[in-house]
């Protein structure tokens, strides 16, 4: 469904208003951690694994989509919130209906948040958990070549990140990486070069204000803007990267930037598949299984997995 002048007008007042998120990230993030997933009624069943990763442990929770066994492909999912909100509970929704859209074990990983941990914690959490699942692929009883990494917004930035650390440490990379409307660049001012940044930066829920917090909110230093790792955009080599899938939203500020990370990687050489979400915005994948769009997404998904669309 087209956005039409009345729904327009409802996302302009919702877009306005919002706390400063420097200020008061703590509110919000209490606000989102009320919005917990519950599967939608889906029939579903949870463990949960810890991995270690220096001083800490990190919790894993794999969602299976049945009491079936195990051996079949692996999701190592990162979930979205701008580095700052969001966990394995209020994402349990979103993972239990992927897994049962897909037929995947999904393994959803609890890293740390900023700004409590600033840059590059939550990345090591996530790279520490993709090494031991590549290392171990017999944890959930795959292949190594059965398992691929998804992200959906800080999520997709925190996969892409993740497939470049390991190329460039020798890590054992994915077979496969999903970006679901990754943030993948590090300016979201006037200046950006993408004109997403403008033509969608406000009035469309996630604007492009709040996205320059959560960066703020994230690094470390003004040093890390420049850093790939933290913005896969600036990359200065993007060959030896897995398949990948990139799906945007058609009204999102990051439309235009996840669209030039599939074209640096297909230009590089990787296999790339990308689909623009049709009158999309930011974060529709985390809407219930029932919209049109969650659904298109998870039939991209299983394509990808499956290869059947890979160019």
């Amino acid at each position: 469904m087209a956005i039409n002048k009345y729904m327009r007008a409802a996302l302009k007042a919702l877009s306005y208003g919002e706390p400063d998120l420097t200020e008061n990230y703590e509110m919000v993030r209490k606000i989102k951690e009320l919005k917990r997933g519950v599967g939608a009624g889906l029939a579903y069943r949870t463990w949960d694994h810890l991995v270690p990763c220096g001083d800490h442990h990190v919790p894993v929770r794999i969602f299976a989509p049945d009491a079936g066994p195990l051996g079949r492909p692996v999701l190592l999912f990162f979930h979205g919130g701008g580095w700052v909100t969001g966990n394995i509970e209020n994402y349990s929704g979103v993972c239990a209906a992927l897994a049962k859209a897909t037929g995947c074990l999904v393994a959803s990983v609890d890293y740390r948040l900023a700004p409590e941990h600033k840059f590059p914690r939550g990345l090591n959490d996530c790279y520490a958990a993709a090494q031991e699942l590549l290392e171990k692929p017999g944890l959930l009883g795959v292949e190594r070549d059965q398992i691929t990494l998804i992200g959906d917004s800080a999520g997709g930035n925190l996969a892409a990140a993740v497939s470049l650390m390991a190329r460039d440490r020798g890590g054992l990379l994915p077979a496969r990486q999903i970006l679901i409307y990754p943030a993948v660049y590090s300016d979201h001012t006037p200046a950006s070069p993408f004109p997403s940044v403008r033509e969608n930066g406000t009035g469309y829920l996630l604007t492009s204000k709040r996205v320059e917090e959560y960066l703020q909110l994230y690094r470390s230093g003004p040093e890390d803007l420049q850093n790939p790792y933290l913005a896969p955009l600036l990359a200065g080599d993007f060959s030896g990267q897995p398949d990948t899938l990139v799906i945007t939203a058609e009204y999102d500020p990051l439309r235009d930037e996840g669209e030039e990370y599939a074209r640096r990687l297909a230009f590089a050489g990787n296999r790339v598949v990308l689909h623009r979400m049709p009158d999309a915005l930011h974060g529709f994948f985390s809407l219930p299984a029932r919209f049109a769009q969650v659904r298109r997404a998870h039939l991209y998904i299983q394509q990808f997995i499956a290869g059947d669309d890979m160019l």
